[in-house]
């Protein structure tokens, strides 16, 4: 007996070391499915080999980029919308929770331990917060001959449900310069500290509802990742309330990425045949 006891000593310490490197044990090491974090495999520079333009050629992984049917980002301005009420309001279930804020070169972004941290609701599936980054200038219009706005930040959410096909959500936030944004006042210092340095900080409790959604109205379709490999099938829900950010926050944002990521939005992709849902409560004075 005691001999079969430690021949099953190794089994156990394989099955356990499998799961413990299996496990994401933390936000800054869990990335979201496909994403690609080594950011001096492309850049935004037009003209560039490495641009947007060739995503789509430099690795095979890659294709999507170029022959998707449902890339991102997309001209909001300029098409017709299907007004769909039995989408409701977005059911958010954040709350507090440990948070490492990331200089990835071509963006920054604030990360949670997914799964610590909360979820919204989607058509009934739980689509957990993973993390929050910003792109500047943005490249999504919502009004026709309307502005580019300053600042688009997108807040993304993943599902740990095997069975669920699409299982990355992005919810949308766009700003116009005005008023300093008080969520990404919280992150000014550490975000000076790390200009034009990839690193990280750790930033102990963070509360996501401290991002101001606005109004309760948004649009939803179905889009891409906007990096590299430009998965598709991700669940994309815009909000209509267009926030404000203070000029020296937009200044900040491009100074502490890498040079070819000053300007980190990606061009506008064509609609192609997709269907964009408008969600909009009773109350709320008609927009379009």
């Amino acid at each position: 007996m005691e001999h079969a006891s430690r021949a099953a000593n190794p089994i156990l310490l394989f099955a356990f070391s499998v799961f413990f490197l299996l496990a994401p044990s933390s936000a800054a090491t869990f990335s979201m499915p496909g994403e690609v974090e080594d950011e001096r495999e492309f850049d935004y520079i037009a003209g560039s080999e490495k641009g947007p333009k060739h995503w789509g050629e430099l690795r095979k992984e890659w294709e999507a980029c170029k022959k998707g049917e449902m890339q991102m980002p997309i001209d909001l301005s300029s098409r017709r919308v299907k007004v769909i009420p039995k989408l409701g309001e977005i059911q958010r279930s954040y709350k507090p929770s440990n948070a490492t804020l990331k200089n990835r070169g071509h963006d920054i972004s604030l990360q949670w331990d997914v799964g610590n941290v909360g979820s919204i609701k989607i058509n009934g599936t739980g689509y957990f917060l993973q993390q929050c980054h910003w792109h500047s200038p943005s490249s999504i219009p919502l009004m026709a001959e309307g502005p580019l706005y300053e600042m688009e930040l997108h807040m993304v959410h993943v599902s740990t449900d095997p069975n669920v096909e699409n299982n990355i959500a992005v919810v949308g936030l766009l700003y116009k310069t005005g008023r300093p944004d008080a969520f990404l006042s919280k992150l000014m210092d550490n975000i000076w500290s790390m200009v034009d340095q990839e690193g990280e900080r750790k930033m102990g409790v963070f509360n996501p509802r401290k991002i101001k959604m606005g109004g309760k109205s948004y649009l939803r379709y179905m889009g891409s990742l906007t990096v590299p490999p430009c998965t598709e099938g991700v669940v994309w829900t815009i909000n209509n309330k267009i926030g404000t950010v203070s000029k020296d926050q937009i200044k900040l944002l491009r100074e502490a990425v890498h040079d070819h990521a000053e300007k980190n939005a990606r061009p506008v992709q064509p609609l192609n045949r997709r269907e964009i849902h408008l969600y909009q409560p009773k109350e709320a004075a008609a927009r379009y």
